[in-house]
């Protein structure tokens, strides 16, 4: 579906890149190249310090490139190698900084901006530039912060970067023109923060067209090594650290070390790996795999027979989540397990797998012995499911039509069918 306008969006975010190998941010630049694609201006400024994507080494203060039929616009900015450090705060105030400074003559006039976090600072210059442009200004969240920072960084609610995040978290909900958010409950949270009710809505992360479209085969030696023959698998394919809550994942192959019908399997790299592997070298019933590259994880899940995710208890989860983690073992056509509790969505809403509660070890294998137990054929139905809804729900086409309707006054027209 394509459109006749010339009304401009812009979207800015510190963190958003285009998709490539193993790259991180890339929705808001699939969404942005749909609203090209339906005859949207777009521009995107965004930074070169993102560490889980590729960017472009900038000579100058900014490089504007034409892709995808949209501007995209890098600000060199200062570079980090630590998440959790002071250095990555003054990257923000140094993007924000550059961004005030950025000549924006030569940039079409926007009829909307899109601020998305992180970092939340980007929404005191989005109210300067709703003030230069008289246009609209959209506040994205796809991660809560600082809620997230108290919840799962150990940070006290009393620190000093807590408050100062906490009251540009509130200004942007108060004064933004609208509210969106990748998970499905957010409004909630806007409530607490606000002590009233503000409407929000859901965008959430959806379905790389790049990602249906990979028909890479596994080495062969891969799959010798790491994937185990005639053995009901269950796997865990992602980053393997103090976020990702593999505990009980782990623990549970250690209860089950003598059941010879069930192995585990955990593919990835991360900070605990190492911890991980030496922790639980004991078990014969578990494997740690090498990460493969973003176009062979469809090839590795569809060898596995259960797919595992998890997190901790947290706060976080009460607003919902869209994570790509759960896009992608629903696109394997695999039943689904999820140590989670928190707001359920997609997972219950298709009926391809089961939530039990975080942390709890007993649900877990319990639920693990149900899937083992049952006949291939209604596997096959239950992941089938996630799949189908999977790709009725988050195509990115989908996903910018109905973004268009809250970026606007009035509601888009959409031409006749």
């Amino acid at each position: 579906m394509s459109v006749q306008s010339n009304r401009c969006v812009w979207y800015i975010s510190k963190y958003v890149s285009p998709p490539s190998k193993g790259s991180s941010g890339a929705r808001g630049y699939l969404i942005m190249r749909e609203f090209s694609r339906m005859g949207y201006r777009s521009l995107i400024i965004t930074s070169d310090s993102n560490q889980l994507a590729e960017v472009p080494k900038l000579e100058q203060s900014h490089l504007l490139q034409h892709v995808d039929g949209m501007q995209l616009l890098w600000v060199r900015t200062m570079k980090y190698a630590v998440a959790k450090s002071l250095k990555r705060i003054l990257s923000w105030l140094d993007f924000e900084w550059r961004l005030l400074r950025l000549p924006k003559e030569s940039l079409p006039r926007p009829d909307v901006i899109i601020v998305s976090s992180l970092s939340l600072l980007t929404i005191l210059n989005g109210f300067l530039l709703r003030a230069r442009y008289k246009c609209r200004l959209i506040f994205e969240i796809r991660d809560i912060w600082p809620l997230t920072i108290t919840e799962e960084g150990g940070f006290s609610r009393w620190n000093p970067l807590v408050i100062g995040l906490g009251a540009i978290e509130k200004l942007g909900y108060r004064y933004a023109d609208a509210i969106v958010g990748t998970m499905p409950n957010l409004g909630e949270h806007v409530a607490r923060v606000l002590g009233k009710d503000k409407k929000t809505y859901c965008i959430p992360m959806g379905v790389d067209e790049a990602t249906l479209a990979a028909r890479d085969e596994l080495p062969a030696n891969y799959v010798e090594k790491h994937i185990p023959k005639d053995k009901f698998i269950v796997t865990h394919a992602g980053t393997i650290g103090i976020t990702n809550a593999l505990d009980t994942m782990l623990d549970c192959a250690e209860s089950m070390k003598d059941d010879p019908r069930i192995h585990f399997l955990v593919v990835g790299e991360g900070d605990l790996r190492a911890y991980y592997e030496d922790k639980y070298a004991h078990l014969s019933n578990l494997t740690f795999a090498p990460r493969v590259p973003k176009q062979l994880v469809q090839a590795v899940l569809a060898r596995c027979d259960l797919l595992y995710f998890s997190v901790h208890v947290s706060k976080v989860w009460q607003y919902g989540q869209s994570l790509n983690k759960v896009i992608d073992y629903m696109l394997a056509g695999k039943p689904i397990v999820a140590s989670y509790t928190g707001y359920p969505s997609m997972i219950n809403e298709a009926e391809c797998g089961t939530y039990v509660p975080a942390g709890d070890l007993a649900a877990l294998r319990q639920e693990i012995l149900k899937y083992a137990a049952m006949d291939q054929t209604q596997r096959i139905t239950i992941g089938s499911r996630g799949r189908e809804w999977i790709l009725a729900n988050r195509r990115y086409e989908k996903l910018a039509e109905n973004y268009l309707d809250i970026l606007f006054d009035q509601p888009t027209k959409r031409p006749q069918e």
